[in-house]
């Protein structure tokens, strides 16, 4: 990953980049294929490789269990699977993204400003952001502290509400890895990048019609463009 150089940024031109977690900073495609797999013989089910798990990867989870297994999973299957799922990834060392560090000092100093959003436990942001050592780059970081197995929509128009950013959405970029962050941020009024590199197969990424990129900082250079082009279109109105 080849760290971008931005200009210093202005009022007018300063981005709020909500980064998605799990397959976006953290980089963990193995250990989620390996904590489902950990999950699915006692659903019945058999184990999957990496392609599989890109490819049928949805938004809720359970909706992923019934697309594996041919069938809807019960509530109690659903509590006891997330909970197995869950205390495995929990067992595995954080990785960060190859060069996302970098890119969040570099955004950092040009004077943007950046958050973390995930639907993952919120405890365990927590700690696993303490572990990477990264959450000085965020003013506020955000796991889900409700039921398990939603969208991001919701939760997303809450953490911009914090933020003070409603009404500023237009100057906002989600980077994710997953359609259901692209349609989250587009209920927002916010922009979306997705990268290629996580939990879901390019493929079905592409077929969303939303941007696309390989790396994160193609994703953060991209999506800089469109909000700067927004702020042109706006001024020459």
């Amino acid at each position: 990953m080849n760290t971008p150089f931005f200009d210093a940024a202005t009022p007018s031109t300063r981005m709020h980049v909500v980064w998605d977690w799990n397959g976006t900073v953290k980089d963990d495609l193995d250990d989620h294929v390996d904590a489902l797999n950990a999950t699915l013989p006692a659903l019945g089910g058999e184990p999957v490789d990496r392609e599989t798990y890109r490819a049928k990867h949805t938004v809720p989870i359970p909706n992923f269990y019934a697309r594996l297994l041919g069938r809807t999973i019960t509530e109690q299957e659903w509590v006891s699977s997330d909970n197995a799922f869950l205390e495995h990834l929990r067992s595995q060392p954080v990785r960060v993204r190859e060069g996302a560090v970098e890119l969040m000092a570099a955004l950092r100093e040009a004077g943007h400003t950046q958050s973390l959003l995930s639907l993952c436990p919120h405890d365990t942001l927590l700690r696993e952001v303490q572990e990477a050592g990264i959450g000085h780059f965020f003013t506020r970081f955000e796991g889900r502290t409700g039921p398990s197995g939603g969208t991001k929509a919701a939760p997303l128009a809450a953490h911009l509400e914090a933020l003070g950013l409603t009404g500023q959405a237009h100057r906002v970029l989600l980077v994710g890895d997953a359609v259901d962050d692209a349609e989250a941020a587009h209920a927002c009024g916010a922009y979306a990048v997705l990268h290629t590199g996580g939990l879901h197969h390019p493929a079905k990424l592409a077929a969303s019609g939303h941007p696309l990129t390989a790396t994160l900082d193609g994703a953060v250079a991209l999506g800089l463009r469109l909000i700067q082009d927004h702020g042109t279109q706006l001024a020459c109105a």
